[in-house]
């Protein structure tokens, strides 16, 4: 053979194996070496789930990648209600009579010790502490503190689990907002829906596993896509905006001219194509492409069946408010929500910014509870109602909180907060959650927790225990590292959970 034959030969394409190749084929070499911890797992596998632990195994079909839950479920799917922009935890939840007592003197140095602020009123002359010019009161058999500002969710109130000791890292916006949905103030991580998808995998066929719904005509917080992002995850785990209007995905509908059946011998030849092409490359890509692709195919058909909410009774109109006939409302999205999560969709994200108070806090939060109040304790008598509250965890809250003083001038009717990251409240119901109690405190400032702190990463790593799901154990490698939603840190807190 000479040696352009041989070149020839060498150029085969059958023989021109790329990395992925030769580690998925190879039995000798390389592969020979892991082969020994490679057993340990297959026997493991062989032998199916571990039940001496109590856990169940998760269906095959869904497409995660844990074959048994680490923990029994206690919950199926999540609905979260972000507030974007940070609520102000004292105006709503957390009463402090001592401020309203030394309203407009200066916050003590021996309450502040020298936390930082930020620019907006670190240099302030003068931090002057601002009591509440809202009414509490005590409301359901558990007494816990709610303001006037929602009335509708003191009705629900022995539902709820109010988590008034909250704290995280960041002390602005961007980061807060990211570490609060992807448990890293660094932007480019999974958000947690993201991380559900892939470790879950989906309880339906005909949506996305993760549906994301922002309440329109609401600028006043930016927000971004990756917010909802797959990260270094496969592409098949990001969240899908739903849209108010006749296209709630966009792109999701045929072009004129191009019908069904159509669509359906274009898919199979691209299926066709993209199949050779992942034989030769084995680029996991190519199969969350095409699964993407079979996906959007069947949401023609469930997309305008789950969103058709005119469909609902007028008593279901009744209770979620007249906002929710009006879709892109925060009410509407409260009702497309329950829609969508009694179609098993397993993570439903609903955004409403606006909450970042620095001035003329008291108009803009009344607004801002007008919008959402209602909404969010119909959420919960919907859900109870129809047998869906167990397993369903529904999650309420911001990124951080806001300031015990006034950022800018205080008066009798009027001041402003600034950005808190030392304690905020948020609330949780359903799905496992300890209902009508009042957990951790701040102190009798409302500046930073007293009793029981639960970071950011300790409330993360308590949503996904709730699911059936070791925060520690759910992890992905990506640059020489394991990822996790908890990054490092993170403790399951017992006291929220039944």
């Amino acid at each position: 053979m000479n040696l352009n034959d041989r070149s020839r030969l060498l150029d085969h394409p059958g023989l021109r194996l790329n990395r992925r190749h030769f580690f998925s084929r190879a039995s000798l070499g390389l592969g020979g070496v892991a082969l020994a911890s490679l057993l340990g797992e297959s026997a493991r596998a062989m032998a199916g789930p571990d039940t001496s632990a109590g856990s169940l195994a998760i269906d095959p079909h869904a497409g995660g990648t844990m074959r048994a839950y680490h923990v029994p479920p206690r919950a199926k799917r999540v609905i979260s209600l972000f507030m974007s922009g940070g609520p102000s935890q004292l105006d709503l939840f957390d009463y402090k009579p001592m401020l309203n007592r030394m309203n407009g003197q200066d916050l003590p140095e021996s309450v502040r010790m020298g936390q930082r602020l930020t620019s907006m009123s670190a240099n302030q002359a003068t931090l002057p502490m601002a009591g509440s010019i809202f009414g509490f009161a005590r409301h359901g058999q558990s007494g816990a503190w709610v303001s006037d500002l929602l009335p509708h969710t003191a009705r629900v109130v022995d539902d709820l689990c109010i988590v008034n000791s909250l704290y995280t890292e960041a002390i602005n916006h961007d980061p807060a907002i990211t570490f609060f949905q992807t448990g890293s103030t660094i932007a480019g991580r999974p958000s947690m829906g993201a991380w559900l998808s892939y470790g879950l995998g989906s309880l339906n066929h005909n949506l996305p596993t993760f549906c994301v719904l922002i309440s329109r005509k609401r600028p006043d917080q930016p927000l971004y896509s990756r917010l909802w992002g797959n990260g270094f995850l496969p592409s098949v785990h990001q969240g899908v905006e739903f849209r108010a209007g006749a296209d709630p995905v966009l792109f999701l509908d045929n072009p004129p001219g191009v019908s069904s059946v159509a669509r359906r011998k274009m898919l199979d030849r691209l299926r066709e194509l993209h199949q050779e092409e992942y034989d030769r490359s084995l680029d996991p890509s190519i199969q969350a492409r095409i699964a993407q692709y079979e996906m959007a195919y069947r949401m023609q058909t469930s997309v305008p069946e789950t969103t058709r909410v005119a469909d609902e009774p007028d008593h279901i109109f009744d209770l979620y408010g007249p906002d929710a006939r009006q879709p892109g409302t925060f009410a509407a999205n409260c009702l497309l929500a329950r829609r969508l999560a009694e179609r098993d969709v397993r993570f439903i994200q609903l955004y409403h910014p606006g909450w970042d108070h620095h001035g003329g806090l008291p108009a803009g939060i009344r607004q801002l509870c007008r919008e959402t109040d209602r909404g969010c304790a119909a959420l919960i008598t919907d859900l109870k109602q129809r047998g869906m509250l167990d397993d369903t965890l529904v999650l309420w809250g911001g990124e951080f909180g806001r300031t015990n003083y006034s950022q800018g001038k205080l008066t009798a009717t009027d001041y402003g907060r600034d950005h808190h990251p030392r304690c905020f409240t948020a609330w949780a119901a359903g799905g496992g959650i300890k209902a009508g109690i009042t957990y951790g405190s701040t102190d009798p400032f409302g500046y930073s927790v007293a009793t029981d702190g639960v970071h950011v990463h300790d409330f993360h790593a308590t949503i996904l225990h709730l699911l059936g799901v070791d925060h520690e154990r759910l992890n992905f490698r990506h640059q020489g590292r394991y990822y996790r939603l908890t990054d490092v840190a993170g403790k399951v807190v017992r006291g929220l959970i039944v």
